[in-house]
């Protein structure tokens, strides 16, 4: 394949560059520690996110991505029978802000910018973004999230939009 031929590249920052699972799986502990709910695994924990929070996407595709996570919490706790309160909820929703880049994006967005534009489709919300763009080092040449957008990925006007 020949590299050259491509003047940008666009990356999903969640998964891709920081690691959502742990950042995700660190922010439920309080709520499953206080709960004394070891019996959550992570397994169990990510999958019911993942379920939760494609709902509430499609369902509200113009909800900020904090009042994302904010409504997925409480709709976890519902779901698996733990107090919950106000506090838990906001920490929850404004999480995205710790969860860890991987060890190797940093180096490898700095290689890539040498050569290419990098560009950003993400689905959460500018700052939430900001946040996780200290982390990784370098400047997008393009950031592009759900709140510009209005809707989340899989939505075809999210790729359109890029």
């Amino acid at each position: 394949m020949d590299y050259n031929q491509y003047k940008f590249l666009s990356f999903d920052c969640y998964g891709t560059l920081i690691d959502w699972e742990t950042g995700i799986w660190n922010a439920f502990q309080r709520i499953v520690l206080l709960n004394n709910r070891t019996d959550l695994s992570k397994e169990k924990v990510l999958s019911h996110f993942a379920e939760l929070e494609e709902a509430q996407q499609t369902n509200t595709p113009s909800m900020l991505y904090p009042e994302v996570l904010y409504n997925v919490h409480q709709q976890f706790a519902k779901r698996n029978k733990l107090n919950s309160n106000e506090e838990l909820d906001k920490e929850f929703g404004n999480s995205v802000q710790y969860w860890p880049a991987f060890t190797d994006s940093a180096d490898a967005l700095r290689k890539l910018k040498t050569k290419f534009k990098l560009i950003i489709l993400s689905n959460v919300n500018d700052a939430g973004f900001a946040d996780s763009s200290r982390q990784l080092g370098v400047e997008f040449d393009a950031i592009y999230t759900a709140e510009q957008i209005g809707s989340y990925k899989p939505n075809p006007a999210n790729f359109e939009y890029m």
